[in-house]
């Protein structure tokens, strides 16, 4: 991990923590974990969509196709 943790106590409702714990296949710890990091890259993800179309490239699609 490499990363300093942090111990938490949170109260998660039965059935929403077994529902993760069987989409994930892990314990309770990897699930909590599973779930924060996909909160966080949808942050990402939502801050690239209102970014679309704003970036300029130096290469255009014919030239990347022709690096193939």
């Amino acid at each position: 991990m490499g990363a300093a943790t942090r111990k938490i106590t949170i109260e998660i409702p039965e059935q929403l923590l077994e529902k993760a714990q069987e989409a994930t296949g892990t314990g309770v710890t990897q699930t909590v974990r599973t779930g924060l990091q996909l909160v966080a890259a949808s942050q990402a993800y939502a801050q690239l969509l209102k970014a679309r179309g704003t970036y300029r490239f130096s290469v255009t699609l014919a030239e990347l196709k022709d690096d193939r």
